[in-house]
């Protein structure tokens, strides 16, 4: 059964067709859920600040987040983050504190399986 996207930027439905094949493929329930988060509305998504990963995330683990990351706050551990978009600021952030500023596409290349993978949604 097919599932029509209703998304006017082809980078996004890209992504998103991209994660469901990695979920097929390798039986990741985390890419799953990840394209389901990303085909919903716009104003059912919302932007995750680099604070809230300070407060929510261990250091070296690797963090989904399916939308935007902002700037708010401070970040001092070294994560390694995939997303959608980031800020110029919030991708600053993520370098000073020594971690990885990825691509979803990146981030589904270095980790086909999932495993290890925490979604922040």
């Amino acid at each position: 059964m097919s599932v029509t996207i209703r998304k006017e930027n082809p980078e996004l439905v890209r992504v998103i067709i991209e994660l469901e094949k990695a979920a097929k493929a390798h039986r990741a329930p985390v890419w799953q859920a990840a394209a389901e988060r990303l085909a919903r509305p716009r104003h059912h998504v919302f932007p995750l600040n680099v604070g809230h990963l300070e407060r929510l995330a261990q250091a070296q683990e690797t963090i989904l987040v399916p939308g935007k990351l902002l700037a708010e706050g401070n970040l001092t551990k070294p994560l390694t983050i995939g997303a959608i978009s980031y800020s110029s600021e919030a991708r600053s952030k993520v370098h000073a504190a020594g971690g990885k500023a990825l691509t979803i596409t990146e981030l589904v290349k270095s980790h086909p399986d999932g495993k290890g993978v925490r979604l922040l949604a």
